[in-house]
């Protein structure tokens, strides 16, 4: 039987793609959807509505006339981005190649994929609190449980209290809180769920905690090309000027994880151009979308 490379890139994209919401710590912004519209490969168009406020009752006019207008934002995903791997031919031979393509591409989006798209919108996210001024300030040290609780009580005044809150904190913030008296009291472990992947994480009155490795809690990050001097490696690296993300607190839906995989390519050595090889090509668009309505409710701690 002969390999079926058309049905393996599927089955690979699939994966892969599910991976990428399951993975990422902010994974779950995916699930927020906002009934978008691919017009071409990366842009989206975002429906928006408004509508008029409440007006007096009148009993001898009736209703006072309102509005609704709805109209279509276009947003263009920013962050187009690639790779494409070979595999020489004399080193893997036919019967084996789907394992190990599966094999590596899984990797390449676990150790490559969710590290970036986790810093890409948690630095926008961070940014969107610095630059509205929406920050908390004190010692993680002495102030950890006094910190985080100021944070979602400045959240909840902006979008009430009925609103799921998450807050994720970085690995100095973490173990400060684990340390604090005061958070051990109160945490309990709640249900929390990433696409079709659910878990279990501490939560503070309701407040979903998510550790996030240090090297992903940056304001600021440049992104490298793969291509010019000093960026042949890919990936990414804090910016210059980065400040270091301690704690983020914001509503659940205040942002929207937009993403579109590309279908994985595999090409046979007979069919690769370059060289004699077996040719692997991955790329994925994704951006981070936020509310209008929810940008003032987002609060960090930076330093």
């Amino acid at each position: 039987m002969s390999l079926n490379l058309e049905n393996i890139s599927i089955k690979m994209t699939d994966e892969l793609d599910k991976a990428v919401v399951q993975k990422p710590v902010t994974g779950f912004l995916a699930d927020n959807n906002l009934r978008g519209k691919f017009v071409g490969a990366k842009t989206v168009m975002i429906p928006e509505m408004n509508i008029s406020g409440l007006g007096d009752y009148d009993r001898d006019t009736g209703f006072v006339s309102g509005t609704v207008s709805v109209s279509a934002k276009p947003f263009t995903l920013t962050m187009d981005r690639g790779r494409s791997f070979q595999l020489d031919r004399e080193d893997y031979d036919e019967s084996g190649i789907a394992n190990l393509a599966g094999q590596i591409m899984g990797e390449f989006v676990r150790t490559q994929v969710v590290p970036e798209l986790d810093a890409y919108v948690l630095s926008k996210l961070a940014g969107v609190a610095v630059n509205e001024t929406n920050t908390i300030t004190g010692t993680p040290e002495t102030d950890a449980f006094a910190m985080l609780t100021e944070a979602i009580a400045k959240v909840q005044n902006v979008v009430g209290y009925d609103e799921e809150l998450v807050a994720f904190v970085d690995g100095a913030m973490l173990n400060a809180l684990q340390n604090s008296e005061e958070v051990s009291r109160h945490l309990v472990m709640n249900d929390f769920s990433k696409g079709e992947l659910h878990t279990k994480v501490n939560s503070l009155n309701g407040v979903a905690i998510l550790p996030v490795p240090d090297s992903r809690m940056k304001t600021a990050y440049n992104f490298y090309d793969g291509v010019t001097s000093g960026q042949e490696n890919g990936g990414f690296v804090p910016a210059e000027n980065a400040s270091s993300i301690g704690l983020l607190v914001m509503p659940r839906r205040a942002a929207s994880l937009i993403k579109k995989t590309e279908q994985v390519r595999c090409f046979d050595p007979s069919h690769n151009q370059k060289a004699d090889a077996w040719k692997l090509d991955y790329r994925l668009y994704y951006d981070v979308v936020l509310k209008d309505s929810m940008q003032d409710g987002i609060y960090a701690y930076v330093y």
